[in-house]
């Protein structure tokens, strides 16, 4: 019988039914039943010094692992950051509203003028144009689509730390710019993570044909990066040229994400084993719980 590998999505005979018996990049984050054969791919850098199995490796590996307390966000990380996305939005509508736009300005906007304010460098990330759905949406989408699939090829540890860490310097890189051009408006929104997913998917598969939901037809990944980079070249040459963000963009942001991206992604791309094609649909379950229910703009969001 004919066996497809919810890890890689790859279909194999009975020789090769266990993910260990083929090139799988799931193995990083298989629950591996013979007792730690394979780490558990949310924190594999953590080692158990102490030799005796007891340290603080082994409890880590213990948490993650099928029904461990930090067991459902392995392998569904991506769900974990969508959903803190919309609910930072819920929340900006509650600050705005509730208390005061100066509050919410505060707590979700990184801004030129106040850079040392260093919980939006974090907060920003997930915070959106809080009356633009398509903002929030179109990142939303991006990472859904995308996400899922890059945390599957590096692990739910790695996957969250290229999210944060892309985030927090694409906005930083925004409000440098806004300082030098004296454009003091803040910025806000995933964006620069959300290409810099797709950057390292480029990396790692760019003969990739993805197919699109409206119109269903396949293109391959790089053209869909590329004409996001060519955007935030010229976006941000633009920019530059008119003294400011005319058009309302964060093309900086943009752009550094997605060089975040390439370059992480040629880091990783001689241990990564990648499928040919993808669809734009659902997702699968992640492999750490249960499965999840699946994480552009401006010169305020990105």
């Amino acid at each position: 019988m004919p066996y497809q590998c919810r890890h890689c999505g790859g279909t194999f005979c009975a020789e090769h039914r266990l993910p260990e018996n083929h090139d799988c990049p799931g193995l990083a984050e298989w629950d591996d039943p013979g007792g730690g054969v394979f780490d558990s791919g949310f924190d594999d850098s953590v080692e158990d010094q102490g030799g005796s199995g007891g340290g603080i490796g082994a409890r880590l590996d213990s948490l993650t692992q099928t029904g461990g307390t930090l067991g459902y966000f392995r392998g569904n990380m991506t769900f974990v950051l969508l959903g803190l996305i919309w609910i930072t939005f819920l929340l900006q509508q509650i600050v705005i509203r509730a208390i005061s736009p100066e509050l919410h300005q505060t707590l979700f906007v990184i801004h030129p003028s106040n850079p040392e304010y260093v919980w939006t460098w974090v907060t920003s990330i997930f915070a959106h144009a809080p009356g633009n759905l398509f903002h929030i949406a179109g990142n939303s989408i991006v990472i859904y689509f995308f996400g899922q699939h890059v945390e599957r090829y590096i692990g739910s540890r790695d996957f969250t730390l290229l999210f944060l860490g892309s985030g927090v310097l694409a906005g930083l890189g925004q409000i440098s710019i806004q300082m030098i051009q004296g454009d003091y408006v803040g910025a806000l929104g995933a964006s620069g993570a959300a290409l810099a997913i797709m950057a390292v998917l480029t990396v790692l598969n760019p003969k990739l044909r993805v197919i699109l939901l409206i119109p269903p037809i396949p293109v391959p990944i790089w053209a869909i990066t590329g004409f996001y980079a060519l955007l935030s070249i010229t976006g941000a040459l633009g920019g530059v040229a008119g003294g400011g963000l005319l058009d309302n963009v964060a093309h900086v942001a943009h752009g550094v994400g997605l060089l975040i991206g390439l370059i992480y992604g040629y880091r990783v791309k001689s241990r990564i084993a990648t499928p040919s094609q993808m669809q734009m649909g659902g997702g699968r379950r992640g492999p750490g719980g249960p499965g999840g229910p699946g994480g552009p703009g401006g010169r305020g969001p990105f």
